[in-house]
């Protein structure tokens, strides 16, 4: 990876997520990252660490060899044809976008050059992404240097490209999803007499260690549930309440809401 050049094309929220994660392993040095954005002094942040940041789509793709796309989808076919006069077939092209297929990507760029799916979460800034990666056109090594990079800001696998649409509703949506967990939890703690903070820092970390469990262990979810419920118990009662009033159905349509709407637009 030390002669790696990374262009993000894009410096919005995700894009200066992964541009944090890099840095903050010490996986590509400061000064061979170049982010892009319009608005070039809303990443200030970034140039004082000693990132490449500018304006000009262009001239960061010409400097790269890895070119993340990290812009709306609406924008990506605007953006590739803008950068396409730097785009030579030695280069990677990885689109973060949502809903874009890497055969669409191929016909904007109107070159055959590895073109990857990734879809990271925002956790990629602190390195504890869950990323999904598909690939087109590219060689076992490019695979694998893809996967690799994203692997070491959290954990990346490489799927086939029909599964990224649900990919971005576990990993993407999801941690939103698990957010929106957090925060009732926390807003059911402080009725219970909790101050705010303190609820936060004990969901939190409830949260973190029954994931890590499940990590760790292996386990299905069910196994560890069961370890907690004994007959008459009171996780028995609240858990049984919780599927009362909807709990996994309404989690479950919530996932399938997202999806359609990627699937549908």
């Amino acid at each position: 990876m030390k002669a790696t050049h990374i262009a993000i094309i894009g410096g919005g929220n995700l894009g200066t997520a992964i541009a944090k994660g890099l840095l903050s392993k010490g996986l590509i040095p400061a000064s061979n990252i170049s982010v892009t954005r319009r608005r070039v002094e809303l990443i200030s942040e970034l140039a004082e660490k000693g990132v490449h940041t500018s304006s000009d789509n262009h001239l960061a793709a010409s400097r790269a060899n890895i070119i993340i796309l990290a812009v709306k989808p609406y924008q990506l076919e605007k953006v590739v044809k803008e950068i396409k006069p730097a785009l030579t077939t030695d280069k990677i092209l990885v689109s973060v976008a949502t809903g874009i297929s890497a055969i669409h990507i191929q016909e904007y760029c109107d070159l055959k050059l590895p073109v990857f799916r990734a879809m990271p979460n925002t956790a990629i800034e602190i390195g504890e992404s869950m990323t999904c990666v598909s690939s087109l056109n590219a060689t076992k090594e490019q695979e694998e240097t893809v996967v690799r990079l994203f692997n070491q800001m959290g954990v990346a696998l490489l799927i086939p490209e029909e599964l990224m649409s649900g990919a971005t509703v576990l990993a993407a949506c999801g941690i939103a999803f698990a957010m929106r967990f957090v925060r009732a939890a926390t807003q059911g703690g402080i009725e219970i007499g909790f101050g705010s903070r303190l609820a936060l820092q004990i969901t939190a970390q409830t949260v973190k260690g029954a994931v890590d469990l499940l990590i760790q262990k292996g386990q299905h979810p069910e196994d560890e549930i069961d370890k907690v419920t004994t007959p008459r118990g009171i996780t028995i009662s609240g858990l049984n309440e919780m599927e009362h009033q909807g709990f996994s159905s309404s989690l479950i349509k919530g996932l399938l809401t997202s999806f359609n709407k990627i699937e549908n637009g």
